[in-house]
């Protein structure tokens, strides 16, 4: 008689953050990103650079959207490459163009479309839903068509269908490119008054104000790592021979 051997699920420990370990990644021949290896702890980390520095890629590292090629990505000690699914309960995504995560008709059913995926029960994600809409400024428009909102709404409504699933951890990727200077302050207040923590890519360095680490990327590595008044300052002086 063949006797089972029993595995034991990884323990997630909180207090381990974000670790990144001999990562390098390609797209085909291209180097993307090489030798990156990073510990994030910090509240508000602030990643800049240059178009194809790498940093989009990064981003997307941190919740497994894309594993790397060689090298391991740890959140709480989990690997993104083997424990994908408990990784994205623990760090929501939130991308640059809201159209490429608005997946449903009405607002509500898209601000629920997560707490599905997670089977969370109908009665608590109404109740959550109802929360969120109302401390967005989206409750009025719950049944409204969400490819009717603006552009500010939309961003406003993938917002909260992160934040309803309750992530330990954000990741945003260019959240203020496509908005006007009104929806871009009131998207760098939602950052702020997060209790999460929030990694940030922009180039809006203003909203890097007030960070704990700043980050900058140059063809696929970290070329600068600080508080944001020395990494931004890296990072001028860096685009100035470009």
């Amino acid at each position: 008689m063949r006797l089972r051997r029993e595995t034991t699920a990884p323990v997630a420990d909180p207090a381990r953050g974000i670790e990144l370990r001999g990562v390098r990644h390609v797209y085909g021949d291209r180097v993307v990103l090489s030798e990156v290896d990073l510990h994030l702890t910090e509240r508000r980390i602030g990643i800049v650079g240059a178009n194809g520095s790498g940093k989009s890629t990064f981003a997307r590292l941190l919740n497994g959207l894309v594993v790397p090629a060689t090298g391991s990505v740890l959140v709480d000690g989990l690997d993104t490459r083997t424990h994908v699914r408990e990784v994205r309960r623990r760090v929501g995504f939130v991308f640059q163009d809201p159209d490429a995560q608005i997946v449903h008709p009405t607002v509500a059913e898209d601000a629920a479309y997560g707490l599905e995926n997670q089977g969370v029960p109908a009665a608590e994600r109404a109740a959550r839903v109802a929360e969120v809409l109302e401390r967005y400024g989206l409750a009025g428009h719950a049944d409204h068509p969400a490819h009717l909102l603006s552009g500010g709404q939309k961003q406003l409504l993938a917002i909260a269908g992160v934040l309803v699933m309750r992530p330990a951890r954000i990741v945003f990727d260019e959240p203020t490119t496509l908005l006007d200077l009104v929806n871009t302050r009131r998207v760098a207040q939602i950052i702020d008054e997060l209790d999460q923590q929030v990694v940030v890519v922009t180039h809006d360095l203003e909203l890097l104000d007030g960070f704990d680490r700043v980050l900058v990327f140059d063809a696929g590595r970290v070329v600068a790592d600080g508080p944001p008044d020395s990494s931004v300052a890296a990072y001028r002086a860096l685009m100035v021979h470009r």
